[in-house]
C-alpha cells in the first residue's frame, strides 16, 4: 500500500448558490457576465527568431480567430512528440480577452493548475477571478487548455457512469483489507486500459515538459517575443519548468501557490496531507466560534468527533438521491473541497451538519466539484488529465521504508486525514512509463519571476513557494499571511499591488515581501 502520491492542486472554476451560500476562492469563483460580442482580429506577425526548421511549421503558423462571445478563440498546432516534430500533431484550444484599455502591453497567459484544469474555462468563465481588472485593460488575457485537457486533444477514459464508479463507488471489503487493495487495484488497472484505449496515443506525450515547449509556440504565434505569464497552483510547475527552457525567453512571470519542483510524489502527498489537516484544525476553529457549528468542545474534541464521523460513515454509508452512497472517501474529498478558500467554510459546515442528520446531499455537492460533476455528466476530463500528467512527472523511485515512514508520519500529524490518503498508486497501472524528473529548477539568466505563497495553503503549502523561490535564481517571495489556496486578487491588497505593479510596469519588489 502507498501514500497517495498527490491531490489536485488546481483551480476548478465554478459558480455555485445553494440555500443561500456562494462557493468561491481557487474551487469556486462566480461567473462575469457576458460583456458583448467580439470581433476577432488577427495576432502580430509570429517570432521565430532561432527557431530550428524543423520547428518552423508550427512557429510560423498563422492563427484563424474566431468570435465566441465576449472573446476570441483559436486553436494552435503543435507536435506531439518534441523530439520527434514530423512524427505527428496536437492541436491546443485557445481563448483571448482582448485589452479594454487599449494598445495592449502584450498576452499573458494564464494557468489555473490541476494538472488538468482547463485554461480555456478559467477566461471564459471567470475572466474577473482569474485577474484584476487592471490586468484585464492591459494584457489580452489568453487562456487555453494544455495537450491532453479539455478542448485540447484530450486524454478520454471512462463514460459518466463508468466514471461515478471508478471515483464514489465504495468496496466491498473493509478498508485496508487484502479484498479492498485488490478491488482498488483492478479499478486502477481499468481505468489506465481505457485511457490507453480512448486517447489515440498521446498518453506517453501528456507531461510538464511537452506543455511548457507548446507555451513557447503559443508565445510566438501571438507575436510576443517574451513569455508574461500567471500561473496558480500546478501553473506554477508550468511556468518554472517553462523558465528553465527558455530563460532568455521570461518576461513577467508569475507564480502563485507553488509546487516545489525537486521533491518526489511521495513527500508531495505527505506534505499535503499534513497541509489539509491543518487547514482543516483552522476550519474547526472557526466553525467552534460561530453558532452553525455542529461539534462542540476544543478543536481536538471537534476533529475527534469528525474522525468518528468519516469513521461511521466508512462502515455504514449515506444514500442520496440519485442512489450513490456517501462513504468516508467522498466525505473527505469534500472536505477537502472546501478547504481550498476559506470562503467556502460556511458551505462546509452546512454539508457537515446535514451529514450527521442523515442527509449526504451537500457533501456530494462539494465532492462533485471536487471532480468535475455536474446532474450525473462530467464538465470536463480534469479527472483523467490529472492522472495523466502525474503518472508520466513522478518517477515511482520510493522504497517501501520510505512509504512506511511516511504513512507513519501522516498517521502521527494528520490523524483526521490519515485513515483515507493511503491506498494503491493509480500508476502503478499506467500504460506509459514516467519521463519526469523531479528537480530544483534555477532558470539561470531569467527575468525577476515573482513566487507568491499563502502561509496556511493545503493544496500547495507554503514551504514549497519559500523552496521555488529560493531555487529559481531570480526569483522573489511574495508571502500572503492567510488561509486557502493561493495568493493574488483574493483581496490582500498588499500582494495584489505587488504582482500588479510587477504585471503592469515590470517593477519587481527589491526584496522578498511580507504581506501580514
Amino acid at each position: 500500500m502507498k501514500t497517495t502520491p498527490l491531490r489536485r492542486t488546481g483551480a476548478l472554476v465554478a459558480g455555485l448558490a445553494i440555500v443561500g451560500l456562494t462557493l468561491t476562492g481557487c474551487l469556486y469563483a462566480m461567473i462575469p457576465e457576458d460583456g458583448g460580442e467580439a470581433v476577432p482580429s488577427a495576432s502580430a506577425d509570429p517570432d521565430t527568431d532561432g527557431v530550428p526548421a524543423e520547428l518552423l511549421p508550427f512557429y510560423e503558423q498563422t492563427l484563424d480567430w474566431s468570435v465566441c462571445g465576449a472573446f476570441d478563440c483559436t486553436t494552435v498546432v503543435v507536435p506531439l512528440d518534441w523530439d520527434e516534430p514530423g512524427a505527428g500533431e496536437i492541436e491546443l484550444s485557445v481563448i483571448r480577452h482582448r485589452a479594454t484599455g487599449g494598445d495592449p502591453i502584450g498576452s499573458l497567459l494564464t494557468n489555473p493548475g490541476g494538472p488538468g484544469s482547463s485554461g480555456v474555462s478559467l477566461i471564459r468563465d471567470s475572466l474577473d477571478y482569474a485577474v484584476g481588472s487592471d490586468v484585464v485593460a492591459a494584457y489580452d488575457v489568453i487562456g487555453f487548455d494544455p495537450r491532453g485537457v479539455g478542448e485540447s486533444t484530450a486524454v478520454t477514459c471512462f463514460d459518466a457512469a463508468e466514471m461515478d464508479a471508478y471515483l464514489y463507488d465504495i468496496p466491498e471489503d473493509p478498508r485496508g483489507s487484502e479484498g479492498w487493495t485488490a478491488e482498488l487495484e483492478e479499478r486502477n488497472r481499468a481505468f489506465a486500459e481505457a485511457c490507453e484505449a480512448g486517447s489515440g496515443g498521446i498518453l506517453a506525450s501528456i507531461t510538464t515538459d511537452d506543455a511548457a515547449r507548446d507555451m513557447d509556440v503559443i508565445r510566438a504565434v501571438l507575436g510576443d517575443t517574451e513569455l508574461n505569464y500567471l500561473g496558480y497552483s500546478y501553473g506554477t510547475f508550468l511556468g518554472a519548468t517553462y523558465a528553465k527552457l527558455y530563460p532568455e525567453k521570461v518576461g513577467r512571470l508569475v507564480l502563485d501557490g507553488a509546487i516545489d519542483p525537486s521533491i518526489p510524489g511521495l513527500e508531495v502527498g505527505t506534505v499535503q496531507a499534513l497541509g489539509f489537516e491543518s487547514a482543516l484544525r483552522a476550519y474547526m476553529a472557526d466553525c467552534l466560534d460561530g453558532q452553525d457549528c455542529p461539534f462542540r468542545g476544543s478543536v481536538d474534541d471537534a476533529m475527534a468527533d469528525l474522525g468518528a464521523l468519516l469513521a461511521a460513515v466508512d462502515v455504514d454509508p449515506l444514500q442520496a438521491g440519485d442512489g450513490r452512497e456517501l462513504g468516508a472517501d467522498s466525505l473527505m474529498t469534500g472536505i477537502i473541497a472546501a478547504l481550498y478558500s476559506q470562503d467556502s467554510w460556511p458551505f462546509l459546515t452546512q454539508a457537515l451538519a446535514d451529514t450527521l442528520a442523515g442527509d449526504p446531499t451537500l457533501a456530494f455537492t462539494l465532492a462533485d466539484f471536487y471532480n468535475g460533476r455536474e446532474g450525473g455528466q462530467y464538465t470536463d476530463n480534469s479527472s483523467e488529465a490529472f492522472r495523466a500528467y502525474n503518472c508520466m512527472d513522478y518517477p515511482d523511485d520510493s522504497t517501501a521504508e520510505q512509504e512506511a515512514a511516511a504513512e507513519e508520519l501522516i498517521a502521527a500529524e494528520a490523524p483526521t486525514i490519515a485513515p483515507y490518503w493511503s491506498g494503491p498508486d493509480p500508476c502503478d497501472a499506467w500504460p506509459a512509463a514516467p519521463t519526469g524528473v523531479r528537480e530544483e529548477i534555477t532558470a539561470e539568466g531569467a527575468a525577476p519571476i515573482l513566487v507568491v505563497g499563502t502561509t496556511n495553503d493545503p493544496a500547495t503549502p507554503y514551504e514549497w513557494s519559500v523552496a521555488l523561490a529560493e531555487q529559481l535564481s531570480s526569483g522573489v517571495l511574495i508571502t500572503r499571511v492567510g488561509e486557502g489556496h493561493t495568493g493574488y486578487n483574493k483581496g490582500d491588497a498588499c500582494v495584489d499591488d505587488a504582482v500588479e505593479a510587477y504585471l503592469l510596469g515590470g517593477v519587481a519588489p527589491e526584496d522578498d515581501l511580507y504581506c501580514d
